[in-house]
């Protein structure tokens, strides 16, 4: 997206804060913000759909457990090829056209993986539905940074991941009610159909609402200047911003825009094309440790994983709805704090959080006795083991929740420069997804060969993601995004 800065960032086009404060309660922002956030719905519910029919499809298909990895991570695929894509889909049609491609593409994914009558179909669906979650994962972030006040950025930024957390809540909650009324995921339900596969056509139903709302909001403001379309732009600013400075802003975006070439992935490497640089560096790898600490275990196994250790299938399903909704709660935290305290400090404290619940799950499952294959906790550490895990499981997410879930969402919409936010946010939201795909696929032979031996993999990476924030992350609370043109080179945080 060849032109990305907030269109409420009024210290980036000339116009103070604080007349931006007085003049505009940012309450159309807000709206546009939340429609294009739904994408992130989206998102979570089509990645985390998944969880409720693992078991089932494990035994329908008769899967071996590498397979099976392959299978629930499929999806990831799409995403990061979608994610890659995003960007330059975006400068082309615009950003409004890839929110509805992508919804289509929900639906397709939807009812495809819902008939599928094998596993490569299943499989194919499940990467066509991921591609869309790779555009949603992209154009949210980008449009909702051009059309946000700079004194709500973060917040507005954060609505993504609440988004997200919430599909995942929706989606683990239709999955235990469709398997409730069945009498279990694998059992018919209606129309001759098992319950697992209604947990995918359900998704259909959010589909078409994200697609109707998308045809509600306005196209973004930069695009609209991009193309000539200075009216339509200044009707959009007007909307969301308020009515003042509209001429000023749309005189600063034309200098802006015929100061710069067009977006090339040329633009992320340093001079001479040896290396990328720094800062994209700095994108990918918050990426990938918000992956590599294993947050999507818990989304897409904790079914399979509290069964495995002792738990019911009614019960497993009410673990991970109750985990769900602790997820929606620290989210919203999250978007109370970041704009207050700032982007680091609340990823330093998820960092510790994650490392030490993390260490107590690898402490348990790694010493717990093993029967038939999985760790047995019914006796383990007198019988507080079972709850010990889940306390820790569930304080693991509390810490990624109120941090490395919306935190990186915002700072990878805001942190690169204009000219090479477009190919360096698509190459670190695949780099996201690649990592995700990783962590996916690995965990079922992980959790057959240990589960000690995977929390402690996750563990670690918390504990390295602290020194990475600590060394190379640097604070944008306040900053407008010309600001960000000084972290080109040297990205050290502790030279600021």
């Amino acid at each position: 997206m060849s032109e990305q800065r907030p269109s409420g960032d009024r210290a980036a086009e000339g116009v103070s804060a604080e007349d931006d404060s007085a003049q505009d309660s940012g309450r159309g922002a807000v709206r546009v913000a939340s429609v294009a956030a739904l994408g992130g719905l989206l998102f979570g519910y089509d990645s985390s759909v998944i969880n409720g029919a693992v078991s089932a499809i494990e035994d329908q298909f008769s899967v071996s457990s590498g397979v099976l990895g392959f299978a629930v991570a499929s999806a990831l695929l799409g995403a990061a090829a979608g994610a890659m894509t995003a960007g330059r889909l975006a400068d082309r049609f615009g950003r409004l056209f890839v929110m509805r491609i992508a919804a289509v593409l929900f639906l397709i994914s939807a009812i495809g993986t819902g008939f599928a009558p094998n596993l490569f179909l299943l499989i194919v669906f499940r990467i066509v539905g991921g591609f869309g979650v790779g555009l949603a994962s992209v154009i949210a972030p980008a449009y909702i940074a051009e059309v946000s006040p700079a004194r709500i950025r973060g917040r507005l930024g954060s609505l993504q991941q609440l988004a997200i957390v919430t599909g995942i809540f929706l989606s683990v909650l239709v999955d235990y009610l469709l398997a409730r009324a069945a009498g279990g995921s694998r059992e018919e339900l209606w129309f001759g159909l098992e319950a697992w596969r209604w947990m995918f056509l359900a998704m259909s139903i959010p589909a078409i609402t994200y697609g109707l709302l998308a045809l509600t909001i306005p196209e973004s403001p930069r695009y609209l200047v991009a193309k000539h379309r200075i009216a339509a732009a200044r009707k959009v600013l007007t909307t969301v911003l308020g009515d003042k400075h509209v001429d000023i802003t749309i005189n600063r975006i034309e200098t802006t825009l015929a100061s710069e070439k067009p977006p090339s992935w040329r633009d992320t490497l340093k001079p001479g094309g040896h290396g990328l640089l720094p800062i994209v560096w700095v994108g990918i790898l918050l990426s990938v440790f918000q992956q590599a600490v294993g947050i999507n275990v818990i989304f897409y196994y904790s079914n399979v994983l509290w069964e495995s250790v002792g738990f019911t299938e009614d019960d497993s399903f009410k673990i991970t709805v109750f985990t769900s909704v602790v997820n929606i709660a620290t989210t919203l935290v999250a978007i109370a704090l970041v704009d207050r305290i700032g982007r680091r400090p609340l990823l330093l404290i998820g960092s510790a959080g994650m490392g030490v619940t993390l260490a107590v799950m690898a402490l348990i499952f790694g010493t717990a006795p093993v029967v038939d294959g999985a760790p047995d906790l019914s006796e383990h550490w007198g019988g507080a083991a079972g709850p010990v895990a889940l306390v820790a499981a569930n304080l693991f997410v509390v810490a990624f929740g109120m941090s490395w879930g919306p935190v990186v969402w915002v700072l990878l919409g805001e942190m690169f420069p204009n000219r090479i936010r477009a190919a360096a946010l698509s190459m670190a939201a695949a780099a996201q997804w690649i990592a995700n795909w990783a962590i996916t696929t690995s965990f079922p032979p992980l959790k057959a060969l240990s589960l000690g031996l995977a929390y402690g993999m996750y563990a670690t990476f918390a504990v390295l993601s602290f020194f990475f924030v600590s060394k190379w992350v640097f604070e944008t609370k306040g900053r407008t995004l010309e600001d960000m043109q000084v972290h080109l080179g040297d990205t050290s945080a502790t030279a600021r």
